[in-house]
């Protein structure tokens, strides 16, 4: 018999998505994906999708959109925690853009070496174990992850085997995107002086952005139902905010 996974769906909403994420409401929801821009904080990009697709599933395409059609030239982009894969590090370093991508640490299971414990050594294409143990590469997945392997027969003696991994053939896997450089080097721009400075603004501008759009404009919850009627909400109250914004930094201007 073959496991089918178990999709919910709305019965007053065929389109939409049901959410469930750590520290969010959980239900059927739709989500605006929207870019704004660093100087003046007017609102690029409105994408709509259901609640359960993912944060960065849109990402490039909605990227490449705004490139193409305003003819943008993108130096940087600042993102949080969900856009951190290694597609979406990929497509930012060919684009020549410094992206800044804040870290989210993955905790290991509890009495578990983290996998930072474990050394890659780039010249031999191996990892390096707390006790001086070689995983070497074994295969590729379907999913473009590298896996390296220990030797069973070495770790069924190695002291720290309860600290390493609880397989049942006393084996550790470690495993590592083929695109593992892109990430490190957006990892490594989130720590100079420009990457610090532009992760900051990023709460100035977008976290404002989606905070008056649910306080001050009602974008909190949909006045219709369907994707098409939502993505409607979603565009006009951008454009009140745009309004507003330009009608204020214009005033400035005198």
């Amino acid at each position: 018999m073959k496991e089918e996974k178990e999709i919910k769906v709305s019965t007053t909403d065929r389109e939409s998505g049901y959410m469930y994420r750590e520290n969010k409401p959980e239900g059927f929801f739709y989500l605006d994906h929207r870019t704004t821009d660093l100087k003046y904080n007017i609102i690029t990009d409105v994408h709509v999708t259901p609640g359960n697709v993912h944060d960065s599933m849109p990402y490039v395409e909605r990227l490449d959109r705004q490139i193409e059609r305003f003819k943008f030239q993108v130096e940087a982009v600042a993102l949080d925690s969900g856009y951190l894969t290694s597609p979406i590090c990929k497509a930012i370093c060919d684009r020549k853009i410094f992206g800044v991508i804040a870290h989210r640490r993955f905790a290991p299971a509890k009495g578990l070496f983290p996998k930072r414990k474990f050394t890659y050594i780039a010249g031999e294409d191996v990892y390096l174990c707390p006790n001086q143990q070689k995983l070497k590469y074994s295969t590729t997945d379907r999913e473009g992850y590298r896996q390296y392997k220990s030797d069973p027969k070495v770790c069924s003696d190695c002291p720290f085997l309860e600290q390493c991994t609880r397989s049942k053939n006393k084996q550790k896997v470690i495993t590592q995107h083929i695109w593992e450089t892109y990430k490190d080097q957006i990892r490594e721009n989130r720590l100079t002086k420009s990457g610090k400075m532009l992760y900051k603004k990023r709460s100035q501008t977008i976290e404002r952005s989606f905070a008056d759009a649910k306080e001050l404009h009602g974008l909190r919850y949909c006045r219709l139902r369907g994707l098409r009627n939502v993505q409607e909400q979603a565009l006009m109250t951008a454009a009140c905010q745009n309004l507003k914004k330009i009608a204020n930094h214009l005033a400035k201007l005198g």
